[in-house]
């Protein structure tokens, strides 16, 4: 079923075109594109792939980590019908050893914070969170799409920046796919 979402992320990427910088609450409006059934845990499985895709840039455990997503998930460009799904008893456990790799919080003034030692280790614990959990919301996809998107840039800080452009252009084309798989 074919929205007008898609087209807003367009104009997001215009946005950061122009401006250099655009806060990530713009991204709220994929909040409405994930209401729709199915969406949520594609879009989860999608970014897992991708996170986990990243060959040979991290290594010690949260590397080993990663081959394992990997072998599970294969990669964003393997899967022909991004309605794949993986067996959804491995998705819970691999999401939970990633979050027990990554348990440690240390106290700060206000209050625990959770320390993230590998981020595409996170992002795939957050992708098959959205893919096997079942209370999951629209509001957390938006979230894992913030994480996903944003840059860290000297001169802006962090937020929707350069780099961010690309990231939303493929999150525009897996949106488009996912439409027209609806569609068939």
């Amino acid at each position: 079923m074919r929205t007008e979402v898609p087209e807003k992320v367009l104009r997001i990427v215009d946005d950061i075109k122009r401006d250099r910088d655009v806060p990530q609450t713009r991204l709220t409006v994929l909040k409405s594109w994930f209401k729709h059934p199915g969406r949520l845990a594609a879009f989860g499985l999608w970014i897992a792939r991708k996170a986990a895709g990243r060959k040979g840039k991290t290594k010690g455990p949260a590397g080993e980590l990663l081959n394992e997503a990997r072998r599970l998930l294969g990669t964003s460009s393997s899967r022909k019908n991004l309605f794949d799904r993986i067996d959804r008893k491995a998705g819970e456990a691999l999401r939970d050893r990633a979050r027990a790799f990554q348990n440690r919080h240390e106290r700060q003034r206000w209050g625990a914070v959770r320390i993230i030692e590998c981020w595409p280790l996170l992002l795939v614990e957050e992708g098959l969170a959205l893919l096997v959990e079942p209370h999951r919301t629209p509001s957390d996809g938006y979230k894992l799409a913030a994480d996903w998107a944003q840059n860290y840039d000297p001169s802006v800080g962090t937020g929707l920046n350069g780099p961010s452009k690309g990231k939303l252009l493929e999150l525009v084309r897996f949106m488009f796919c996912v439409e027209a798989l609806e569609d068939r």
